[in-house]
This record gives structure tokens, C-alpha cells and sequence, in this order.
């Protein structure tokens, strides 16, 4: 069955499609969003980011999906790749930062931000 949200970041048809029977995830049917299509549109640099906050992982269906979105996207000379950027706690000033798994400054992930690493 497809699971509810217990937050308020769902639109009117977010919530619609989850009381949907005919698209209910037991048949096969997900979605998920992108947290952050990055791009410096001077340099036409680009890259896609998923945020997790208390060290959360994304679902083994949201990597399915975001690896084809990676897949499809290389084909882009100015796509950067698909990151996961996890905070311990909420955001970079209250706690550890991780981008892939690689515990990184805040200086860092500004230089990272800028498409400078």
C-alpha cells in the first residue's frame, strides 16, 4: 500500500495520486522528487543533488531512480554528476557534512557549490 506522509511538504496532488488504487505503489508505482537541480548558468556548469538531513539515506528505489537519471544525463558535457549531500544534524552551520559518503568542511562544500571541485 502506498505509504502516507506524516509531514506537510505533499501538494493537493501529491496527496491525491497516494489515494489512488489503480497507482499504488503494490503495482510497481514510486516517485520521488530531486532536491536541488544545481547549475551556474554563466559557465552552463550543472548538477543534481539529493538532501538528506540526520543522516538520512535515500530508499533503494530512489537510488534506482536517480541512477538512471545519471545515466541519462552524462551525455552532457556540462553535467557534473548526481551527489548526495547528508547533514548530520539539519544544515551546514549545525553539524557534520557529507557529500557521498565523504565528511567534508563547510569551506569545502562552497568550493563544491561553485563547481570548483
Amino acid at each position: 500500500m502506498t505509504k502516507q506522509r506524516y509531514d506537510k511538504h505533499s501538494t493537493e496532488f501529491g496527496i491525491w495520486t497516494r489515494n489512488q488504487k489503480l497507482i499504488d505503489s503494490s503495482l510497481g508505482f514510486v516517485a520521488t522528487n530531486i532536491d536541488y537541480i544545481w547549475r551556474n548558468y554563466k559557465t552552463k556548469k550543472w548538477m543534481l543533488i539529493e538532501e538528506k538531513r540526520y543522516m538520512g539515506v535515500p530508499r533503494f528505489w530512489q537510488e534506482e531512480i536517480f541512477d538512471i537519471l545519471d545515466r541519462s544525463c552524462k551525455t552532457d558535457v556540462n553535467y557534473c554528476g548526481f551527489y548526495l549531500i547528508q547533514f548530520e544534524k539539519t544544515n551546514p552551520d549545525d553539524g557534520k557534512i557529507y557529500i557521498n559518503k565523504k565528511l567534508v568542511t563547510k569551506d569545502y562544500l562552497l568550493e563544491f557549490l561553485q563547481f570548483k571541485i
